[in-house]
């Protein structure tokens, strides 16, 4: 979920913050540039820090501007289809619930939440399930599974898909409650409770 990466490039340094601390100017510069930004193969990048071996500055004619290489680190913030993560559910609307991941919220869909028949209760902004009575409001900790991942458009259009219907997901008090199976009757007379 989180990562660590090494990166080289090369700044700009206006004229402006000539005779300032280079390090902190190009510290500025760097975050400006890659923080809350969407690599392809990184992620998203949440954080730049331990900006070191900047060169001295190059000048280009034509630019009042110093060009300046530089190495430093980035924290990253990249899943995978398959991965289990931990979140908070942030909002809950008709459709599914909100969960928080890091940086970004990922989708829960009603069909998506239990395996068992749940719906919106707008009295209690709450989700309750018909047989198991399990219920998820907002604040709730939960594990959900990555479904699918779409960075179509850029980071603002991040749409991230998640599943609680496997065993062992959703409220961490869910996987301690009794595995129950339900069968129809001989007659046809709804489920009934086996242990």
């Amino acid at each position: 979920m989180y990562y660590i990466h090494t990166i080289e490039d090369t700044i700009s340094i206006s004229p402006d913050n000539f005779g300032q601390d280079v390090n902190k100017t190009a510290t500025d510069a760097l975050r400006k540039k890659y923080e809350r930004t969407l690599d392809k193969e990184l992620g998203i990048i949440v954080a730049v820090f331990n900006v070191r071996d900047v060169s001295d500055g190059m000048i280009m004619p034509g630019d009042p501007s110093t060009r300046h290489d530089a190495k430093f680190d980035v924290l990253t913030f990249n899943l995978d289809i398959d991965e289990i993560v931990a979140g908070e559910v942030s909002e809950l609307a008709d459709f599914g619930c909100f969960v928080r991941l890091g940086p970004l919220d990922g989708l829960v869909h009603l069909s998506q939440i239990t395996s068992d028949f749940i719906s919106y209760d707008k009295k209690s902004s709450a989700f309750v399930s018909k047989n198991t009575g399990r219920s998820l409001k907002k604040g709730d900790k939960v594990f959900a599974k990555v479904s699918s991942i779409s960075f179509k458009g850029g980071l603002k259009d991040a749409k991230i898909a998640l599943t609680m219907r496997p065993d062992g997901l959703g409220k961490p008090e869910w996987a301690k409650e009794p595995k129950r199976e339900y069968r129809r009757g001989a007659r046809g007379s709804g489920p009934r409770h086996r242990k």
